[in-house]
């Protein structure tokens, strides 16, 4: 049986990568590494051993990564791209599973697959099924979670709280799956305690099953003096304006895509609509 004990941690700094990094650490049951990039201001705690290395470098990761169980990447949008020579680096380096920066929807959905905006992970998932089907001694996990329940609500994705007139999709009735930032810490914690349960797969975790317009009426109980002027939108109308801005290279629509209702728990105990009130709590009062 492999027990994963050495874990590094690459974009460990950002929106995904903190939560993932305190989950780590707080369960008490790894050796903690964190990759971060030469010149890089972002500090650690003492518990965590920080690697500066050139990430575009197989020779630079493959060195850093020596000695590793586990690789996780977080890391965001502008690092995607680099995700295969960090895979590359893993094999070289001997490390037995690697999760790539997946964290969003579900890209066993060919419609999903098929959309621009997700191509870096698409083919990230290529590159690693590709080289472990030619033999590459590493084993794989996609954590898949679908929107990002606080980070959605906080941010406005979700349900645009700041001008009090939020894009209402295809009614608001329809059902979704969205996760807490500290659950997706929690899923990833799984992944590496279940070794032989997740090897080579997706593995779906969410918090709570939701809709628009049960936020839309939670966000009202919180901030009843709050003017609300919804605005429906039509799911089809978003899809066709989001390729025509992403064929001219704006990416300020991504989010338009991420729709998900896929739902599977992974050592996650999931949330209320208590919970969901608590966070709309902390933007709106």
């Amino acid at each position: 049986m492999v027990v994963i004990k050495n874990v590094a941690v690459v974009g460990a700094s950002g929106v995904i990568g903190a939560p993932v990094l305190k989950a780590i650490i707080d369960s008490g049951k790894f050796n903690i590494a964190v990759l971060s990039r030469v010149g890089s201001k972002a500090t650690f705690p003492s518990s965590v051993k920080d690697i500066p290395v050139d990430y575009t470098s197989v020779q630079s990761l493959t060195t850093a990564l020596k000695g590793q169980d586990a690789v996780i990447s977080t890391v965001g949008t502008e690092g995607l791209l680099g995700q295969s020579v960090l895979f590359d680096a893993a094999v070289a380096a001997g490390v037995k599973r690697f999760l790539p920066s997946e964290f969003g929807s579900d890209f066993s959905n060919p419609k999903t697959a098929s959309l621009p905006i997700f191509g870096y992970k698409v083919a990230t998932r290529k590159h690693i099924e590709e080289k472990v089907k030619a033999g590459a001694d590493i084993t794989y996990t996609y954590v898949v979670n679908a929107p990002f329940l606080d980070w959605g609500i906080e941010v406005g994705f979700l349900l645009d709280y700041k001008e009090g007139k939020p894009r209402i999709y295809d009614g608001g009735d329809v059902p979704f799956s969205a996760t807490t930032l500290a659950s997706v810490g929690l899923a990833t914690v799984g992944v590496l305690t279940n070794y032989d349960e997740t090897i080579n797969r997706q593995v779906m975790v969410h918090d709570i099953v939701v809709t628009q317009n049960q936020l839309l009426a939670i966000a009202k109980k919180v901030a009843p003096e709050k003017k609300w002027v919804p605005v429906p939108t039509k799911t089809s109308d978003m899809l066709e304006a989001a390729n025509a801005a992403l064929a001219k290279g704006d990416l300020s629509l991504m989010f338009d895509f991420i729709i998900n209702v896929e739902n599977q728990m992974l050592g996650v105990p999931g949330k209320t609509e208590a919970d969901i009130e608590a966070i709309y709590k902390k933007v709106l009062t």
